[in-house]
């Protein structure tokens, strides 16, 4: 499977390319031999760059997240809140019929976060949760002040 590496401000990304989709973000750098440039790649690491720059909110490429039914159905929630905004848990599992319990936990098997936006779903009272990626919920404060969408009684971090 096709991988290219890049820095950003939350650490070295590894995005996987298989069959045309994007099927994973990963924290850490593979070594350079495993690395392969295709244009989906090139894509995905040039709206990751416009996105830490503040020069985009939202991603525009193919999708394929491993997972069950469950967990491409939250992923498909996610990826439908607007950059910018937040939901709850809650709310998600309001609108595919669900418990919050089950979100949460669909949430934290996200294989591509950051461009399928779990950091955008918190818990009840706007409350942060969790995050699986490197950094945990410090790196979920970044993306989310990064984006303009950091509850205000969060707000206490400087970029």
């Amino acid at each position: 499977m096709p991988q290219l590496c890049m820095h950003s401000p939350i650490g070295d990304l590894t995005v996987t390319e298989e069959n045309g989709a994007i099927i994973s973000l990963d924290w850490g750098w593979v070594p350079e031999e495993w690395q392969t440039e295709t244009d989906l790649l090139k894509e995905a690491v040039d709206q990751l760059n416009d996105y830490f720059d503040g020069n985009r909110l939202d991603f525009d490429l193919p999708l394929n997240p491993p997972g069950s039914d469950f967990q491409k159905q939250v992923c498909a929630a996610m990826s439908a809140i607007p950059g910018g905004s937040t939901k709850s848990y809650g709310e998600i599992a309001k609108e595919i019929d669900s418990s919050a319990q089950a979100v949460g936990n669909a949430c934290g098997l996200n294989p591509i976060p950051v461009i399928i936006p779990c950091h955008r779903v918190l818990a009840a009272g706007k409350e942060m949760g969790g995050f699986s990626g490197l950094g945990g919920v410090d790196t979920k404060k970044i993306l989310l002040q990064l984006e303009g969408a950091l509850p205000p009684q969060q707000q206490t971090l400087d970029l």
